[in-house]
């Protein structure tokens, strides 16, 4: 345990020390004597965002459900408590015991985005744990991973002893009940290695190799521990009723991003968004009961005191039972004055009758997801809708009172040209147009657009995952256009920055060669790149030069169909030929309809669901 006075003395000295300290209601405090394991929760941005992720809430109260295993957490430390940590010889601790993280079994992180790497990398030396699994033996903890982002675990494949492919409820139950086995039995590392990697969904990295061709791209993946699968299939929680669920979440001494009670109504989407990642590994689409969700609820706001219920999924306003659920809530809240969140709502899904009821609890501005300013580039993605049900759902929010609008784009998209790029101010200006042509009686409150473009990143296991990305000029040419062409002091223009959006795209679809690039990136002092001013592109490329990669490889290079990609071993359910067909529908501009309107043989059926979706 770290020495608490000399704590207390250097949390004086820095930004926020709430961050640092724990002891929050509802964290979980077990004698570390009484426990078989010991897991901490590493979440590789600071506190507030780390606190905010729902995942972390979930896993944190799984795993401390069982008496016999402890689970904690930890967050990378803000520039200011890094340099007094280290100026100090504080490691870097668990919240609830303020142990080092190195006493730990096991550090888990999640990835949730690729611009967090150098953090992972960050965290590990504060807690003076070797970076590379090769160099950590059978006394220093395992490390692993999951989230989004280990559906492409290769760019980190040096650095993680084995990572969670899917949803992890079940499979960290079952990966710490095999570790204390083999604790009992006398453990090594790679023998408890070996009995993971026969777990559905566990993928050991160091059981592989993989050849190169002279070209860069991949000549052959091969097994070299017989422990090792081919084929790795992701994990999926088939029954969201019965699926663990917590009935209390930690409630920070400061403000976080969410702060909320957030209720999860459903997995998967069945849209079919030609860009979106998400939609495609999380698939198929499982939802809970209406009776559920009002339990979960209920022991939720009790346990919390929140004053406002989120309904968190990809798609809020796909849930079948979404007017029967948002009725309940509100009739069980709305006298206390709790809100209902009801993000990715589309108008339609609702009466107005009850979004006037929403709004009268808790008033929030507006955001709508077009991607895209053209139905043609909107066919292109498969965004189904269009610029009539766009205009039609603002009229219709703009009557029931709504003045602030927040619209979101991508910019970068495949087969875009310049009429496409206008057609997004053209798009905001008609919304703008719209909220003024209406009778006078009718305006209410300041208007206010505000229009967000992103750089569009092609990922793995979409229909655009062999495309080529924007280079960097490219991508700050069609935003300045937008920059020159939106003049209207209603209507707010932001950008994503371009460079973030290229380095992203580079781990996005990389491959293990650039395992040595992103630890030479630590090592040139390279963290929370995800944050615009801690974020050094020129820095990043030093590094490809000095180790000599080719970031182009990874981002403007077009692949072929027949090339191995370094995410094929992994199974997420949807085929191959699916996701070619999309690719080619999107070339046609034709639209492909919502699963939920007739299955479109994408394969999740026979892969992973085995049966009905």
């Amino acid at each position: 345990m770290i020495n608490k006075k000399q704590l207390d003395r250097i949390l004086l000295n820095v930004e926020k020390p709430a961050r640092y300290v724990g002891s929050e209601i509802n964290s979980i405090i077990k004698n570390k004597e009484d426990v078989d394991a010991r897991f901490v929760f590493a979440f590789p941005d600071i506190y507030e965002v780390g606190m905010s992720h729902l995942g972390m809430h979930i896993l944190y109260n799984l795993i401390n459900s069982r008496e016999n295993i402890w689970c904690e957490r930890t967050f990378a430390p803000w520039i200011d408590m890094e340099e007094e940590m280290r100026k100090n010889d504080i490691p870097l601790y668990a919240l609830e015991s303020k142990d080092s993280i190195r006493e730990f079994d096991m550090v888990g992180f999640t990835l949730q985005y690729e611009m967090s790497y150098t953090n992972i990398l960050n965290m590990l030396d504060l807690g003076n744990i070797p970076l590379r699994s090769s160099d950590r033996n059978d006394e220093l903890p395992l490390v692993i991973a999951g989230g989004p982002c280990a559906f492409n675990p290769e760019p980190l494949w040096e650095i993680i002893d084995l990572f969670v492919i899917g949803e992890a409820e079940e499979v960290f139950v079952e990966l710490l009940d095999i570790y204390i086995n083999e604790k009992k039995k006398g453990y090594t590392k790679l023998k408890f290695l070996e009995k993971a990697a026969q777990l559905e969904g566990v993928y050991v990295p160091q059981f592989y190799n993989v050849l190169y061709n002279n070209d860069g791209t991949i000549k052959e993946r091969k097994v070299i521990n017989e422990a090792g699968k081919e084929i790795i299939s992701k994990r999926i929680i088939k029954d969201m009723d019965k699926v663990f669920y917590p009935e209390k979440a930690i409630i920070p001494y400061i403000d976080i991003v969410h702060d909320r009670v957030m209720l999860e109504v459903f997995r998967g989407c069945t849209r079919g968004c030609r860009f979106c990642q998400a939609g495609m590994i999380y698939r198929p689409v499982r939802e809970k009961s209406v009776d559920t969700l009002i339990q979960q609820s209920e022991k939720l706001v009790n346990a919390t005191g929140h004053e406002e219920i989120s309904l968190a999924s990809l798609s809020t306003g796909d849930y079948k039972n979404l007017p029967e659920l948002a009725c309940k809530l509100l009739d069980k809240y709305e006298s206390q004055r709790i809100g209902l969140s009801l993000p990715s709502l589309r108008l339609d899904s609702i009466s107005y009758d009850l979004i006037e009821r929403i709004q009268k609890v808790r008033k929030s501005g507006l955001t709508f997801a077009p991607e895209a300013g053209t139905q043609r580039m909107r066919d292109v993605i498969n965004k189904n809708i269009t610029e009539e049900d766009i205009l039609s759902s603002v009229k219709s929010a703009f009557d029931l009172g709504w003045s602030t609008v927040k619209l979101y784009f991508m910019i970068g998209l495949p087969t875009e040209t310049e009429e496409d790029i206008l057609g997004i101010k053209n798009l905001a200006y008609e919304i703008k147009d719209l909220f003024f042509k209406r009778p006078k009686e009718k305006i209410k409150g300041n208007l206010k657009i505000t229009v967000s473009a992103s750089c569009f990143v092609p990922k793995p296991f979409t229909p655009f995952q062999w495309l080529p990305q924007n280079d960097v000029e490219q991508f700050y040419s069609k935003a300045k256009l937008l920059s020159k062409e939106i003049k209207d002091r209603k209507i707010t223009y932001n950008y994503h920055d371009p460079k973030l959006s290229y380095l992203e795209a580079v781990f996005a679809r990389g491959d293990r060669k650039l395992s040595k690039a992103l630890i030479r990136a630590w090592e040139k002092g390279c963290k929370f790149d995800g944050w615009g001013d801690k974020f050094d592109y020129n820095k990043w490329i030093e590094v490809f030069e000095e180790t000599n990669i080719s970031h182009e490889f990874y981002t403007v290079r077009e692949r072929s169909f027949d090339e191995i990609l370094p995410w094929d071993f992994i199974n997420a359910g949807v085929d191959k030929e699916f996701l070619i067909k999309e690719y080619e529908n999107s070339k046609l501009e034709q639209t492909t309809s919502d699963c939920r309107q007739g299955c479109k043989n994408c394969g999740i059926n026979k892969k992973i669901a085995r049966g009905i979706c």
